[in-house]
């Protein structure tokens, strides 16, 4: 047969048997939705947080993996928030602290790991169009709502600022200090504007029309939204705040430990105004802070109900977590900055296509440091060698599995006295300076409310040792 009628017959067989023309196409990258809530704690509906209404992320637990037990490096937003986008521990990217009025510029990880290769910026650099709207790094809530604020350009391929009536109706907020807003409590039901007039209701519309741009376009996408709620101000429409009737909010109770502040290194983040606060003030605040997270649970059903709806979620990772947990009264603290359980366990929520175990819960420990590695193994990417976290998609596919036997968290500014904790287990081991004057042990499955110190306790001696030199590991060396 001549080589022309050869080559002829040759592509006519490819086009007659498509099965012989797929074999070489590759499959089609996988999208990652990365959704992230701002200082929410586990008070979720599908974390068993009782009369908590949450029903799109209760929604998402069953088409995905649940991790029970999720802890941030640093329980302060811009240390956490850079700690996981880069995949490095606080100490090695130097982020210990957020913005001050004496000190405005944040300190930021490219000044010390300058060529870092950022999580979405990994995806950004293999094709990926990487997206973010709102609050992915740091911003000063409310101040630079609307604002780039602390955001790393090299980040994404673009960025979308949203900016709501909640950013402007300052002078209706109540708050504990007057003019004060984002860094105390303070909290609005809102009986004029609707979701879609507030910052997180326009920041879903608006990851909505980007879905459509990347369905339009068949374009793998790392869309990444971060909702400003429930962050103070406690701001949401009133109908959500309908949904917690006043008369039924309850204060926790404080054991002697908290009542005498005992260690004072472990209750160093009370502020004078919210010991100073009435109880009505404290139920407010807490009716307040569960309405924004209803609030921002309705927001994050619209993004995730539009994947579905453009027939993008079978080939769509989605992430739901938040960059570090919350207190609200228990221990007779509130908001973030100690390393007590509540305050630096999160939700987290992996969804990935075909994952063994989804619709299930995993009881292994994870932290946040894990996002990083677990997304590009999901993605088929080779993450940079550097990363101090470790993937989880071994226990996408099978539960009972465990990547990590210990998940470790700080606060401090680098100086010996920092509090470091971990958990492994059932229990929690915190100290300050590596003293034996200020450390704690607590067994989290007998005692979760954190009442019963055990680090005197002569027979709990052993465990005490081990994770005291777990600890050890992780201090700046002098």
């Amino acid at each position: 047969m001549p080589v022309r009628l050869l080559l002829a017959f040759l592509i006519f067989l490819g086009w007659a048997m498509p099965g012989a023309a797929a074999a070489t196409e590759k499959p089609p990258r996988r999208n990652v939705l990365f959704l992230i809530a701002d200082d929410l704690n586990c008070d979720v509906g599908t974390y068993g947080a009782p009369g908590v209404r949450t029903p799109n992320i209760d929604r998402l637990a069953t088409r995905g993996v649940t991790f029970e037990r999720t802890y941030c490096q640093y329980p302060l937003c811009s240390p956490s928030r850079q700690s996981f986008l880069t995949g490095r521990k606080p100490n090695v990217i130097g982020v210990l602290t957020n913005p001050t009025p004496a000190s405005p510029v944040s300190p930021f990880f490219r000044a010390n790991i300058p060529d870092t290769i950022t999580l979405p910026q990994l995806f950004k650099q293999n094709g990926w169009f990487a997206a973010r709207v709102g609050k992915l790094y740091h911003y000063s809530v409310p101040a630079h709502i609307g604002t780039s604020s602390l955001d790393d350009f090299y980040s994404w391929n673009v960025v979308i600022n949203p900016r709501g009536r909640d950013r402007d109706i300052d002078k209706k907020i109540h708050t504990l200090i007057p003019g004060k807003f984002g860094a105390t409590l303070s909290w609005l039901a809102d009986e004029e504007g609707d979701d879609g007039d507030h910052t997180d209701g326009i920041g879903a519309m608006e990851a909505i029309r980007l879905l459509e741009r990347f369905k339009r376009d068949r374009q793998p996408f790392f869309l990444a939204v971060g909702f400003y709620r429930p962050h103070t101000p406690f701001v949401a429409p009133k109908k959500y705040f309908d949904l917690y009737p006043f008369n039924e909010v309850t204060l926790p109770p404080l054991s002697p430990a908290d009542r005498s502040r005992t260690p004072a290194a472990a209750y160093a983040s009370s502020r004078p105004e919210e010991d100073q606060a009435t109880d009505e003030q404290r139920r407010l605040a807490i009716q307040a802070y569960h309405a924004s997270t209803s609030f921002m649970d309705a927001q994050l059903g619209r993004v995730v109900d539009t994947l579905d709806r453009l027939g993008l979620a079978g080939n769509t990772v989605i992430v739901f977590t938040s960059d570090h947990g919350y207190h609200l009264g228990d221990h007779g603290l509130w908001q973030k900055h100690s390393i007590f359980e509540r305050s630096v366990r999160v939700p987290l929520i992996i969804a990935a296509p075909g994952a063994k175990a989804n619709g299930q819960r995993t009881r292994s420990l994870a932290e946040m440091l894990d996002l990083y590695p677990t997304l590009a193994d999901l993605c088929g990417l080779t993450p940079p060698e550097y990363l101090d976290g470790k993937s989880q998609r071994p226990v996408l596919d099978d539960v009972t599995r465990s990547v990590r036997t210990t998940a470790v968290s700080q606060v401090g500014l680098g100086t010996p006295e920092d509090g470091y904790a971990v958990r492994s287990g059932r229990w929690r081991y915190m100290e300050w300076g590596g003293t034996k004057s200020a450390r704690l042990l607590f067994d989290e499955e007998r005692d979760p409310g954190e009442t019963q110190n055990l680090a005197e306790d002569p027979q709990h001696g052993a465990i005490v040792a081990e994770l005291h030199a777990r600890l050890e590991q992780e201090r700046p060396r002098r």
